[in-house]
């Protein structure tokens, strides 16, 4: 059974009842849910997943005015709740991640991944908060939640980002792309530098993700992830992600190969999509024409990696 529907049947069974029987005024002003870090948020859990942070539970997500009255009590009532459910059970939790089900503030979920009090309303606060960091707060399910806050503050997150910054973003990957794979993977098989191979290899691959992740508009997981989260996207996803395997299995010779291979399909949409306009077979040529389109002025003048993960 996957996490996120254990949770949600823990929920129906046990946490429904708890509510309406302990906290029947505030009913309708609890969300409830299974969001936040770790596999099982993110439907990636296996049976590997299940030694630790895994099991029955759900969250509750109050208000600050009701957390400051009820969330005491309502934390002390969810952790005497059956703790094997359907055979499952109990979690262990990894010391310092208590918090990931329970009890907690919309206002200091938000805080604790973003760095935020608030949605991020301008490019300097999107900017810094790292790209996992929103994949956690806006995977998993939301089961209820009457009054509607914590999933407003989740809707603005979905709209993504806005358009300088992913700009901006492609453009910093497809510039890394170039300097790792294109360039120095090659320069570093010829002088025998197989650390500067592999990396220049990793590197290239994690540029590559995190670009059709992009172009999906999407945000890219812990790196862990990556790759199984690839595999579900539209634009580019399946291709992609088995290229990828492809290369990193491959011949120390044809691994050059492999990685033009994967740049074009990617140049090939950049250029689809209009957010290229070189003829180039170099991704730098691409990442300064992704880069030309910032409307933001400032951002234009400069041409820097930006990478957050």
């Amino acid at each position: 059974m996957k996490g996120i529907d254990l949770s949600r049947e823990y929920y129906e069974e046990y946490g429904k009842a708890m509510i309406r029987n302990g906290f029947s005024a505030y009913e309708n002003r609890i969300a409830v849910g299974c969001v936040g870090p770790g596999s099982e948020c993110f439907g990636f859990d296996d049976d590997i997943s299940r030694d630790h942070d895994w099991g029955p539970g759900f969250c509750l997500w109050l208000t600050s005015e009701d957390y400051a009255v009820i969330g005491h009590d309502l934390q002390k009532a969810y952790d005497q709740l059956p703790t094997v459910f359907k055979g499952y059970g109990p979690r262990i939790v990894s010391e310092g991640e208590a918090h990931r089900m329970g009890v907690s503030e919309v206002r200091s979920f938000y805080l604790r991944y973003t760095g935020l009090d608030h949605p991020p309303t301008g490019n300097s606060e999107w900017i810094r908060i790292p790209e996992q960091a929103l994949a956690t707060v806006t995977n998993g399910v939301i089961f209820s939640d009457p009054l509607g806050e914590f999933s407003a503050w989740r809707e603005k997150l979905l709209l993504y980002y806005p358009e300088d910054i992913r700009l901006q973003k492609i453009a910093s990957s497809c510039f890394m792309m170039a300097q790792t794979g294109q360039y120095n993977l090659g320069r570093s098989l010829k002088r025998e530098e197989y650390f500067a191979v592999d990396y220049s290899e990793a590197m290239f691959c994690y540029e590559a993700i995190s670009v059709v992740f992009l172009l999906n508009r999407r945000y890219a997981p812990f790196y862990k992830w990556m790759h199984k989260g690839l595999q579900a996207l539209p634009i580019l996803g399946k291709s992609i992600a088995q290229m990828i395997n492809d290369l990193l299995r491959a011949d120390l010779k044809e691994k050059e190969a492999r990685i033009e291979a994967i740049s074009s399909l990617l140049i090939t949409e950049l250029k689809n999509e209009g957010l290229s306009d070189s003829s180039s077979d170099f991704l730098l040529d691409h990442a300064f024409s992704v880069h030309s389109r910032i409307r933001d002025e400032k951002m234009r003048k400069q041409f820097h990696v930006v990478k957050n993960a």
